[in-house]
């Protein structure tokens, strides 16, 4: 199917129902992101939605295609964004049941990935100053005769007294 002017917001359109939609340029296509979760995908005027090894089947079952496209130095990449049937680029209904699987993807991914981001350590405090501010209040406080000599006060030229 060719797509028509606008398709991006068409798409748009169709996600709406399940929360807030964002589209983001990207790659020379689009992102759509429904509740700032990355569901789909639109490259060269065709919308991929995500799948997972739980939702694939249906999406093939349906006659999907899968998002492969060729990437610089490594040829062609298969990733888990499938195409939808024709009659869901025509209503809000018939796309519902296939924003819904493409969201639960993406949701199964977040919570796959969330264990990976907590191994890199508690995240600070709310309201807690960042190491930086710290380290150079730190710095601040540190007497002189304690600073490095960076940190020390020039001296005045010889054979002159300092006001004091």
């Amino acid at each position: 199917m060719a797509a028509p002017p606008g398709f991006a917001e068409h798409c748009a359109q169709l996600l709406a129902p399940h929360g807030p939609v964002r589209l983001k340029r990207m790659f020379g296509g689009h992102g759509l992101y429904v509740d700032e979760l990355f569901i789909a995908l639109i490259s060269r005027q065709t919308l991929y939605l995500k799948a997972d090894d739980a939702t694939r089947e249906q999406f093939r079952a349906a006659g999907g295609r899968i998002f492969a496209p060729q990437m610089p130095g490594r040829g062609v990449v298969e990733l888990p964004y499938w195409t939808v049937p024709e009659e869901a680029l025509e209503s809000d209904a018939a796309m519902a049941p296939w924003a819904r699987l493409a969201i639960g993807a993406a949701l199964r991914a977040r919570a796959a990935a969330a264990p990976k981001r907590a191994t890199a350590g508690p995240a600070p405090a709310k309201g807690a100053p960042a190491k930086r501010a710290v380290a150079k209040r730190a710095l601040e406080k540190r007497p002189a005769a304690k600073r490095g000599a960076e940190d020390r006060p020039a001296l005045p030229p010889a054979g002159r007294k300092r006001a004091g």
